[in-house]
């Protein structure tokens, strides 16, 4: 049997190869938050969580497979707890039955295969139950499938026939075996026979003609005798014992494939329970073909920041379809960092399966997620800033392809303006040409107002929204650059309206936007 509940023909592969960025994601997007939320301190829900978010789907198909098996788990998420549980429980049990020192012996073999095989009966009873009682209230093609393959492989002439087996392996009338001999009188070809038929009333197996046979008995203290006919016991049962070992390892593959699939929708679950408490929204994203150049959201917020702070979070609209380059400026901590890591996570949600973190959101597929963040200075003195960036923007050129996403958080602002302008608008460029989305948060007026002015029709200016009380609204709106990110605003609310004449200097001295990276990095 399979469960096929996160792909439809095959199994999800725990044992897969992660991105060569996940390090970097994790840390750009603080992905352990959103792990976390969905493990609830379940160290193997938390590995499945990495492993489902960071493998994005590129197939369209499959995320709406994943997503309408999800609508199922929270419309019936006590159910879905449920199987959960019961896969767990078949597997926690299966470790306690314990082989001892005599595990190489096909006698030891087969007690423990049939004592294991108790136990995932009675697993496999509780599984067909639940589907009797609930399969009706599950929509999706996976849950769907899942119940019909349950109830036409566990009926009752399954579970009988399987009781019977388990009865007769027992030998509780002892062992029929038979063999032939081979030259030196050495016994070959050892096969375990079927007894008796019970049927039979004792008149008839009394009076019934029996072929000529030959027999002796070993006496209780003869322990040389008795090991000799263990011996031949085992030989005449080794083939019996593999095969009934190797059904339960069939078995446990099952119950340990439906825990992990499972695992990503418990997690789902935990963290839809996390959101609803502070009761931000949630919805089902649209996703488009690769390539298709779409990005349009309402509500959209910031997850992790929203699980940090354990409240609700200004969310923001946008329209950015048929845009390749996205570029937002605008006021020092007026949400730009936060919109952007908002997208990331959205993104990486939406390709894998999951609700997103919005009221309303559609975006097109890509084949890789990027970022590219600012560092703090490197404590050893092996490499300045700006050339710790060009490497690891060397390292994102070797690895991204077209119709990939790349998200840039103040990059390139550990020279100059005017050169740090040039280094980004070569890049972009570049990128450009590649069919690769770009999102840019930036403090360069240079750079932001160069593309501004193109008038590019593939290009969308967002900017953070301040108002005139320097009163930030964590808004992203559609506008033009400003030579100015407000540093001044984060100056005076650190030391003071009194200072704002000193302030005012400082600034004409050394430049608006060198004060706005200052100040930032104070804070």
């Amino acid at each position: 049997m399979k469960a096929f509940l996160m792909y439809r023909d095959r199994d999800f592969d725990l044992q897969q190869k992660l991105p060569s960025n996940e390090q970097a994601l994790i840390q750009d997007l603080e992905l352990n938050t959103l792990f976390g939320a969905m493990a609830s301190d379940d160290k193997f829900l938390f590995e499945v969580a990495e492993k489902a978010v960071l493998s994005s789907l590129n197939d369209l198909n499959t995320i709406q497979y994943r997503q309408n098996i999800l609508k199922d788990c929270i419309k019936n998420s006590s159910v879905v707890r449920n199987i959960y549980e019961i896969a767990v429980q078949a597997i926690k049990s299966e470790k306690k039955v314990y082989f001892g020192f005599f595990s190489k012996y096909p006698g030891a073999i087969l007690s423990r295969s049939i004592e294991v095989l108790q136990i995932f009966v009675d697993m496999l009873k509780k599984l067909k139950k639940v589907s009797d009682e609930h399969a009706d209230k599950f929509e999706s093609e996976g849950f769907t499938t899942f119940f019909a393959v349950l109830n036409k492989e566990l009926d009752d002439e399954y579970f009988d026939r399987v009781q019977n087996h388990l009865r007769e392996l027992k030998f509780h009338d002892g062992v029929l075996i038979s063999a032939e001999l081979e030259k030196g009188n050495k016994g070959t070809n050892y096969i375990l026979r079927k007894p008796h038929d019970k049927k039979q009333s004792w008149v008839d197996r009394i009076f019934a003609k029996k072929p000529p046979v030959y027999s002796f008995t070993i006496s209780d203290r003869d322990e040389s005798g008795n090991k000799a006919l263990s011996e031949l016991r085992d030989r005449g049962i080794n083939l019996v014992a593999n095969s009934l070992a190797q059904s339960n390892d069939h078995i446990l593959s099952f119950f340990n494939m439906l825990r992990a699939e499972l695992a990503f929708y418990v997690g789902c679950l935990n963290l839809h329970s996390r959101l609803a408490q502070i009761e931000e929204p949630i919805s089902f994203p649209l996703p488009a073909i690769l390539g298709e150049l779409r990005h349009s959201f309402k509500g959209l917020y910031d997850l992790c920041l929203a699980l940090s702070i354990r409240r609700k979070i200004v969310g923001n609209n946008v329209n950015a379809d048929d845009k390749s380059l996205v570029i937002i400026t605008g006021a020092n901590q007026g949400g730009k960092s936060t919109f952007l890591r908002s997208i990331g996570l959205a993104q990486l949600m939406m390709q894998c399966g999951m609700f997103v973190p919005a009221e309303s959101f559609c975006a097109n597929v890509c084949s890789g997620l990027f970022t590219h963040y600012k560092r703090e200075e490197d404590t050893a003195m092996n490499s300045g800033k700006l050339d710790e960036e060009l490497s690891r923007m060397s390292d994102i050129a070797d690895n991204i392809t077209s119709n990939s996403v790349l998200l840039f958080n103040e990059s390139f602002a550990a020279t100059n303006e005017r050169e740090g302008s040039e280094i980004a608008r070569q890049i972009i460029c570049a990128l450009s040409e590649k069919k690769i989305k770009i999102f840019f948060v930036t403090h360069s007026y240079e750079f932001a107002h160069g593309f501004y002015d193109k008038k590019m029709k593939n290009v969308i200016s967002l900017r953070a929204e301040r108002q005139t009380d320097g009163k930030r609204t964590f808004k992203i709106i559609e506008d033009k650059p400003l030579q100015t990110s407000y540093g001044e605003d984060i100056y005076n609310k650190i030391f003071g309206a009194d200072t704002k004449g000193a302030s005012k200097s400082v600034s004409a001295n050394c430049g608006q936007n060198k004060i706005d990276r200052e100040n930032e990095s104070v804070l």
